[in-house]
This record gives C-alpha cells, sequence and structure tokens, in this order.
C-alpha cells in the first residue's frame, strides 16, 4: 500500500504539465509530518487551482491517506528552484 508522499508524489505528476520537475519531500516536526510538494513555476498555478480548489483537495487527500497511516499530516505547495 503506497505512502502519503507516494500518494501525493503520483496526483501530483497526473496534474502537472512538466511530472519531471515534481518533487515531494517528507519531514517529522513535533507530532505533524509534513510533505512539501516542489513543482515547476508554471505548474504552481495549476497544483492550487482555481480558488486553491485542486490545492485543498490535495491536503484532503494527504490528509486521508495520513490517517490511515496514524499520522497527522499537512501539504505545503511550493516552487521548485
Amino acid at each position: 500500500m503506497p505512502g502519503v508522499r507516494e500518494v501525493v508524489e503520483v496526483m501530483a505528476k497526473a496534474l502537472a504539465d512538466q511530472p519531471n520537475d515534481v518533487r515531494v519531500t517528507e519531514s517529522q516536526h513535533k507530532h505533524m509530518t509534513v510533505i512539501e510538494l516542489f513543482v515547476a513555476p508554471g505548474d504552481l498555478g495549476k497544483l492550487i487551482g482555481r480558488q486553491g480548489r485542486t490545492a485543498a483537495a490535495l491536503r484532503t487527500l494527504a490528509s486521508s491517506a495520513g490517517e490511515r497511516e496514524g499520522k497527522q499530516v499537512t501539504l505545503e505547495i511550493r516552487e521548485g528552484r
């Protein structure tokens, strides 16, 4: 069964115009798992979506996948360099 990081990576690559530039990292901060999603500058708007709807859906997906593993998860979408 895929982990939270893998689920976010697959979805982001499916949405991005430049899937090779998608990078996902996972780190622990206190009792929270932080997933950072880095995308190409041109894909940032696409992954955020109109009024943040796509970003909200990705965050919900990450949170739900984390619950299955007993983790509290937050997703941050950033512009890759």
